[in-house]
């Protein structure tokens, strides 16, 4: 790690203290309030028919806050929102903040036990959210033990839900109006201070609470920009939950770019094509699944416009080559990212290179599902060994676990320090990815820490696995995990979706497709064909896959 600061310059900075005229506290709040003036007429949010401009979205944020502030909601107090990808979820990621407090976007695929865990844990006095989700909603409510918190509801004007009122839930819309539009709202005075609460997905245990502050959602934001080569006015397709670390930050990187944000409740083909092509959508982010749809779609015959590009940012798992390959032909820029909840999303890029543009499809296709090197905003980005933090030979071979560290790395998990302690340990994120380093720098994740595979004293990385079953012209989609041998300790097992217009091949084809791609002793011993469970945001659920490989090995 190289030294910060030099013992000279404090000399020459002790005179020259920070004030109002040259110190101003690091938000993406000061976004909305640029945007609202300069592209006051401009599209900042699209939704069916309604459209409201950067002037009216910042109107409508002010509201927010100033009903949040009358109903007595205290600085750094979280307001939970549980929505789809609709307006009232991307106008939250301001009023919430503006009012003081922290937002708490909640993943509307949780089951009640897990809801009313975040209510509790989080401590929230007000709940926002979507009518269609008022059984779930009411379901955690009666297991809470504490106080529930003060509920508003509103209703999606697309789905035209004919719900009857309950006492004590306060009408979204009759609230939103009772709030000053004159009022100006707060900024942070400390940068440091929380702007949002994510709590991970859970699968090994209760989720944690990841908190976020203004000044790194300020800087993930110009990261996106950055990484992305963003222009001003981009049209933002929201393919991606906007409850997942708060869509990687792009609610406050379209503000500070002036650009349409057009919501999307679900995410399938159809409307996805029929955005691209009536909205002029230019940017779209989400799980490799997002690539497959638009894979798909295109190889059943639908059109795109012609002649221009749209660029797609994708994480998780790497894509596949097969998938990549199908996105790419049909018009789609591929950038391959790589985050996780506690770096605000995406906070590693595969920075992509002109002279790679020259190379065989096959090698740029090998390229691009790295997972590349730091965004501009974070300070580091290593391999290393977790016990001595020293970093691995750059041989694109030795693994290690991926560490990283900067602005984009949350503030710490929400009343859990040894949790926060253990996760910072010798100043670095530790990620939990294992990984190797290439010759020029860039990371290349091959599993989970927990997902490796060991058999017989090898490493087998479910990736790769994954990567040569994936390019079965009849694969949608395959999973690795590891099953118990007697003899090895560990065996691959590979759970599998089928492209439904595809000839569907036998487990024996599979995995002889397998071998002729990969070492033996890495090919899968069992093929398990069905639907793969996934999250909301599209990552396959491997702890219940590994749980079923577990219970049906022989």
């Amino acid at each position: 790690m190289q030294p910060i600061g030099h013992p000279e310059q404090a000399a020459v900075a002790r005179d020259l203290p920070s004030c109002a005229a040259n110190f101003e506290p690091l938000s993406p709040l000061n976004f909305l309030q640029r945007s609202a003036v300069v592209y006051a007429d401009h599209p900042a949010c699209v939704y069916g028919n309604k459209r409201w401009s950067w002037s009216e979205s910042a109107e409508l944020a002010r509201k927010m806050a100033a009903a949040l502030v009358a109903m007595h909601v205290q600085p750094g107090q979280v307001v939970s929102v549980m929505a789809a990808n609709t307006p009232e979820l991307f106008f939250a990621h301001y009023g919430v903040p503006m009012a003081g407090a922290v937002l708490n976007a909640i993943n509307t695929r949780l089951e009640p036990a897990t809801l009313a865990y975040i209510f509790e844990h989080a401590e929230s006095p007000v709940l926002i959210y979507d009518s269609a989700f008022r059984d779930q909603v009411f379901a955690a409510i009666k297991l809470m033990e504490s106080k529930p918190p003060q509920l508003v509801e509103f209703n999606d004007h697309t789905l035209n839900l004919a719900l009857d009122k309950v006492d004590g839930v306060i009408s979204y819309d009759a609230w939103l109006e009772s709030g000053d539009a004159e009022f100006a709202g707060y900024l942070p005075a400390d940068e440091w201070q929380s702007i949002s609460l994510n709590y991970t997905s859970g699968t090994t245990g209760k989720p944690k609470g990841v908190i976020y502050s203004h000044r790194g959602a300020q800087q993930l934001a110009m990261g996106n920009v950055l990484a992305w080569d963003m222009a001003h006015h981009p049209v933002y397709l929201w393919t991606l939950p906007m409850f997942h670390c708060n869509g990687w930050c792009f609610p406050w990187t379209l503000a500070a770019l002036g650009g349409t944000s057009i919501c999307l409740r679900e995410v399938r083909a159809e409307p996805i094509l029929e955005a691209i092509n009536n909205e002029g959508v230019s940017h779209l982010c989400g799980a490799p699944f997002v690539l497959d749809l638009l894979a798909r779609a295109v190889a059943d015959g639908e059109s795109l416009p012609k002649g221009r590009t749209i660029k797609v940012m994708t994480a998780a798992a790497p894509p596949t080559a097969a998938t990549l390959r199908a996105v790419e032909d049909a018009g789609f820029a591929v950038t391959h990212v790589y985050g996780l909840t506690e770096i605000y999303g995406p906070a590693v890029v595969c920075s992509w290179k002109p002279e790679w543009d020259k190379k065989p499809a096959d090698e740029r296709v090998r390229l691009k599902s790295r997972q590349g090197v730091a965004y501009h905003v974070q300070a580091g980005l290593m391999v290393a060994d977790p016990e001595t933090l020293q970093s691995v030979p750059w041989d694109g071979e030795t693994m290690g676990e991926v560490m990283t560290r900067g602005n984009a790395t949350m503030k710490g998990y929400f009343r859990q320090p040894d949790a926060t302690a253990e996760a910072f340990a010798g100043g670095w994120f530790h990620t939990g990815d294992l990984g190797v380093c290439h010759p020029d720098g860039y990371i290349q994740l091959k599993d989970r820490a927990k997902d490796i595979i060991i058999s017989g004293g090898e490493n087998i990385s479910s990736f790769e696995v994954e990567d040569a079953l994936a390019s079965h012209a009849a694969v949608a989609l395959a999973a690795v995990v590891a099953e118990p041998s007697q003899r090895w300790g560990e065996r691959p097992c590979a759970f599998v979706e089928l492209h439904p217009k595809q000839p569907a091949p036998s487990a024996d084809q599979l995995i002889s497709h397998c071998r002729e791609r990969l070492a033996g002793f890495k090919c899968p011993d069992r093929i398990i064909f069905g639907v793969i469970p996934k999250t909301a945001t599209g990552k396959v659920q491997k702890f219940m896959l590994r749980q079923l490989a577990s219970e049906t090995a022989q």
